[in-house]
């Protein structure tokens, strides 16, 4: 345990170096980079989730979403090496915490669910989203949500954190996260943006890197996929 903190310590005061050191220039042209895939990726997202479910153009708008969110990474620079973080040996240990954090969310949620099945206002909108999934090709759409879980988690708590920087990566990413799915028009998600996006954030800041997030969220995604709309069918009785 202390040589993990000691660990954990080291790559914190290496990032805050490689914050400072940047040059400023560099840092801005990330920056400009963020805002405009962060703009390009919420249109897209907006279009796709009001695309009718069973409608074929829904699965080219969520693999051109994901290409979105993988351009930005990309282009934003400095990507993270997803299982060196804190050295080879550290990644199982990696996976583990990101899926037992992602257990956690999904546990919260699916208990929410309770509340939305008895609220027509929440719960519909919801039921929408799930119908790509029932009416759709339900191994495309599991295929497209872990696509685009990890290249969420490559941008926006890769390059867009990155952007930020400092003590304010955490909040900014998370803030900026949040709006983004805030404008899909759906409340729900919304709320799962905010503290979804919080926790991974934190994740990120601890871990310093990137696969324990992208672990945390694909076990989220995938799990309410899966479980939210039999959930809700079965409260609805």
């Amino acid at each position: 345990m202390e040589h993990w903190r000691d660990t954990v310590a080291r790559h914190r005061r290496a990032e805050r170096f490689a914050a400072d050191s940047e040059q400023p220039a560099r840092r801005q042209r990330r920056r400009v980079v963020a805002v405009l895939t962060v703009v390009l990726g919420a249109a897209v997202l907006a279009w796709t989730l009001r695309i009718a479910p069973g409608d074929p153009r829904f699965y080219l708008a969520t693999v051109g979403l994901a290409a979105v969110w993988l351009a930005g990474a990309l282009a934003a620079g400095r990507p993270l090496r997803a299982t060196e973080e804190l050295g080879r040996q550290r990644a199982p240990r990696l996976v583990v915490t990101g899926l037992a954090v992602g257990l956690v969310l999904l546990v919260v949620f699916l208990a929410g669910a309770v509340v939305v099945a008895r609220v027509p206002v929440l719960r519909e909108p919801v039921q929408e989203l799930l119908d790509h999934a029932r009416w759709g090709s339900l191994p495309a759409v599991l295929a497209l949500t872990a696509l685009n879980g990890v290249v969420e988690e490559l941008f926006f708590r890769g390059g867009l954190y990155d952007a930020f920087g400092g003590r304010g990566a955490v909040l900014g990413s998370t803030a900026v996260y949040t709006v983004v799915t805030a404008l899909a028009g759906i409340p729900l998600l919304a709320l799962a943006g905010l503290l979804l996006g919080l926790v991974v954030a934190l994740l990120r800041r601890l871990t310093h890197g990137v696969l324990a997030p992208i672990v945390t969220h694909l076990t989220w995604s995938l799990g309410m996929l899966l479980l939210l709309g039999p959930l809700l069918d079965l409260l609805e009785r």
